[in-house]
């Protein structure tokens, strides 16, 4: 492999909407994000990957942008996207940004062209089909209801997968291609270190359009029919590197969910599309094409099954990149810990084993805080259209109003958008004044400026698993060497090793609160990340308390 500069780098997102607000307008902004550059070169970050900010009506929370040469007003200027570019170099952070090229906002003057003249140049830069025909095709959006909406003013239908503001661009038009590729090349120039890819396996449609079995009530048929059929897609992500990431040594990473494993190579292989690709494998677990009140809970060997299997495809290939959790998806700790268990030395083995594992680790907003899902006393208190999406399915499928708040509760995207939790002062110290979403009522007892100083918080420890990370003297066997899982039949352990040409590292997470006894596979090693005070060993077995993670180095 060739090794570039990213691969013994941290990451970290930031949803900028819910991290810090500066001008008491109770949305996050640019200039908070500087103020808090140097907290986050304290932790060890190195790049930090920005959630949309460009102009947008917000019907997707940015996912919808109207321009994408513009920032939008309520996140700050231009001066102070090249400010916050400009500050993060000075500490050695590069700064990513989310390519959002599958679809636009209906707001974006390329769509008003089209509803202008939709037989015109813009028309194609959309998939427009007759309204007198009927339903070109029966898919289902990513939002729920049909993929097809009227084209206002017109006798024409537009395609969205997403959103009905969100239309999706014509990827097979050469000339939008040639719009994202300016763009892209563009903000480069500017001095972003590259992008975080957004939907991009939904450019490729399976054509002619046609309908799908449906599988639920509505009569429509889930998305992923027509994603598993569509061929051809690396022919415009080859083209789209080749013309932009290739020439800057951009770094990009994909959002993809459906590989096949021998195509991994392909996206993230030394000559791949991407630098990297979300391992989804873990967040993807149990989910139903039912919806979220039909998803089978994941368990500790669930958990571990995913990662040594993720690990195994990606191993000969590339380096994968290692979430716990982002802006779609629940709190990790709350989602992946049983309920009532969810207390810091759970929370720290999580962080553990995202850390250690072969690939580069991106860290949510709040994660190295340890933060949790918020609660939704009532369903208006969401905001997410997914959320209020599956909401209804769950009253379609017959759960109580109830019930269904509570899938809504485990599930929500809302509860990773909460604002940032800096201090124990009113609204968490996110804002001075009202926030667009309401804080997490826990955010006297989890916050930044309790965790800083103190050396047990999980803040902390992450900062010790960070500097380890990054320590040269483990480059070799925690940055480039091979993961080979350890005990894998043991339940609820999840151990491996790190080994290198030099050195050889061994982790041992107990994931239950039960202890347990574990073999070690050598007697001289020394302890380099523990997160408990003690660590009994005798006769080369090791008692590990409930939730105990360590790292150990070993000596032959």
């Amino acid at each position: 492999m060739e090794r570039k500069w990213w691969h013994n780098k941290v990451a970290y997102q930031i949803y900028p909407k819910s991290f810090c607000d500066t001008n008491g307008d109770g949305i996050g902004d640019i200039p908070g994000i500087i103020s808090k550059l140097d907290y986050l070169a304290d932790l060890g970050i190195d790049i930090i990957w920005l959630s949309p900010i460009y102009l947008s009506p917000l019907a997707d929370q940015g996912y919808d942008i109207a321009d994408y040469y513009q920032i939008d007003p309520r996140f700050g200027t231009m001066d102070d996207m090249d400010e916050l570019i400009r500050q993060a170099g000075k500490r050695g952070i590069r700064i990513l940004m989310d390519l959002v090229v599958n679809h636009c906002s209906d707001e974006h003057e390329w769509f008003k062209k089209a509803m202008k003249d939709p037989e015109g140049p813009y028309g194609s830069y959309f998939y427009l089909a007759d309204a007198k025909d009927g339903l070109p095709c029966n898919w289902r959006s990513y939002f729920g209801g049909p993929v097809w909406e009227k084209l206002p003013g017109t006798d024409k239908l537009y395609l969205h997968v997403f959103h009905k503001k969100q239309p999706d661009l014509n990827w097979e038009n050469p000339q939008v291609r040639e719009e994202v590729y300016k763009n892209i090349n563009w903000w480069l120039e500017k001095g972003l270190g590259g992008f975080r890819i957004d939907a991009i396996i939904n450019i490729k449609k399976a054509l002619p359009f046609h309908d799908y079995p449906a599988d639920r009530p509505d009569g429509l048929s889930s998305i992923d029919n027509m994603l598993a059929e569509a061929e051809g897609i690396g022919v415009f992500l080859s083209e789209m590197k080749e013309r932009t990431f290739q020439k800057y040594d951009a770094f990009s990473v994909g959002e993809v969910f459906n590989t096949k494993p021998e195509e991994l190579g392909e996206f993230i292989g030394e000559h791949g599309y991407f630098s990297t690709m979300f391992d989804f494998s873990t967040t993807s677990f149990g989910k139903s094409k039912n919806g979220w009140h039909d998803c089978t809970p994941i368990t500790a060997e669930d958990y571990k099954n995913c990662c040594f299997e993720s690990q195994a495809i990606a191993a000969p290939v590339g380096f994968m990149a290692n979430i716990i959790e982002n802006h779609d998806e629940p709190r990790g700790v709350s989602y992946y810990l049983p309920e009532g268990e969810c207390c810091d030395e759970a929370k720290k083995m999580l962080a553990t084993v995202n850390i250690m594992l072969r690939g580069i680790p991106f860290i949510y907003q709040g994660q190295e805080l340890g933060m949790e899902n918020t609660v939704f006393e009532s369903i208006e208190d969401v905001d997410d259209v997914a959320s209020l999406n599956e909401y209804r399915n769950s009253l379609n499928a017959g759960l109580d109003s109830e019930a269904a708040l509570k899938v809504v509760n485990r599930f929500s995207r809302d509860n990773a958008r909460t604002p940032m939790q800096w201090s124990d002062e009113p609204q968490a110290g996110f804002t001075d004044g009202t926030p667009w979403l309401k804080v997490n009522p826990n955010y006297r007892r989890i916050n930044a400026a309790a965790q800083v100083a103190d050396s047990s918080s999980v803040f902390s420890y992450y900062k010790k698993l960070i500097a380890l990370r990054k320590n040269p003297d483990y480059l070799e066997s925690i940055v480039y060497g091979e993961l080979i899982p350890y005990l894998a039949e043991q339940k609820n352990l999840l151990a491996f090793y790190r080994k290198g040409s030099d050195r050889t590292i061994l982790v041992l997470c107990n994931y239950q609160k039960e202890p347990q006894n574990v073999a070690l596979p050598s007697e001289s090693f020394r302890v380099l990340i523990n997160n408990m005070p003690d660590f009994a060993e005798k006769d080369r077995t090791v008692s590990l308390d409930g939730y105990q993670a360590v790292v150990l180095e070993l000596f032959s």
